[in-house]
């Protein structure tokens, strides 16, 4: 774990790459638990412990007493794996503080589908079971949730979205680079390595599979349709093989950034969290966009 990170797009503090909150003071929490900080359990037998909840809540209270406390705003943001720990932590982290602060959460590519994989298994679901059981997450998992479904599907963002209090802003690519290699097309379902090409240069798919991903890319959309529907929460979807878009410069705010409506990243999260005008944005489906920083693996 590197002892210095650049900060850089919604951490930086120059007002030309972060204009909306570049003068704020801006934390790292990093992320060393393995279950997007909910874990709370143990296996004994190999010496394993998981701490990720007393993580999380720990690291809250240091910077509750170092000022946080005191703040009139805040916003708890994350990317990948701690873009789900924004969406499971959301309400939590508004409950540190008194009605009068303007609490919201950031989910920056967190949005994990239980998809199904192109063999027609469920890679993603699997692995979060997996998680889920080893570490004992479910007691941490909100009750609006487990009362109502298995603790494996309430690690999936589809399932708490609709239920979290304070405002929330999803930002994902419709084609999550991630979620297309691991989750979508693992090289455990494709044995004969028919998606390789397209997995590492979108323009290599055939039809065939450019249909698979617009599936996805509509599953998305489903699943974010209750949630768009409450004034409070914000959405930017754009058609775009990316993951990860908030804290790199090029793509939260610079001069070729991507836009949907006329607007970066940087600018739709700041007119949403500031309340200068809802969003809700939704790309056209891939190809349309030309402003997308896809991403080419080699």
């Amino acid at each position: 774990m590197e002892k210095t990170l650049a900060f850089t797009g919604i951490l930086s503090n120059k007002a030309e790459e972060n204009p909306d909150f570049f003068n704020w003071n801006r934390v790292k929490l990093r992320y060393c638990d393995g279950a997007s900080f909910s874990g709370e359990g143990q296996n004994k037998a190999n010496g394993l412990y998981f701490r990720g909840q007393r993580i999380f809540e720990a690291g809250m209270e240091e910077l509750m007493s170092k000022g946080m406390k005191n703040a009139d705003q805040a916003l708890l943001s994350g990317c990948s794996a701690g873009g789900l720990a924004s969406i499971v932590h959301c309400d939590e982290f508004g409950g540190l503080f008194p009605k009068t602060t303007k609490v919201k959460c950031l989910s920056d590519a967190g949005l994990f589908l239980d998809a199904t994989d192109v063999a027609g298994g469920h890679t993603m679901r699997n692995l979060y079971a997996g998680v889920v059981s080893l570490q004992g997450v479910e007691k941490n998992l909100p009750s609006t949730c487990t009362n109502r479904l298995d603790p494996t599907s309430c690690f999936f963002p589809e399932n708490l979205i609709d239920n979290i209090k304070t405002p929330l802003f999803l930002l994902n690519a419709a084609y999550d680079a991630w979620q297309f290699q691991e989750s979508l097309v693992p090289s455990s379902v494709d044995p004969h390595g028919e998606w390789t090409a397209c997995k590492l240069n979108h323009s290599n798919c055939n039809s065939t599979q450019i249909q698979f991903l617009q599936d996805f890319r509509m599953e998305m959309l489903d699943d974010v349709k209750g949630f768009a529907r409450y004034d409070q929460n914000g959405l930017f979807i754009n058609s775009c093989f990316a993951h990860c878009q908030t804290e790199r410069q090029d793509t939260w705010f610079a001069d070729d950034s991507p836009l949907i409506g006329k607007k970066k990243i940087a600018e739709s999260v700041g007119d949403w969290y500031f309340d200068r005008r809802p969003v809700k944005a939704i790309d056209c489906p891939y190809p349309c966009d030309t402003t997308c920083h896809n991403l080419v693996f080699k």
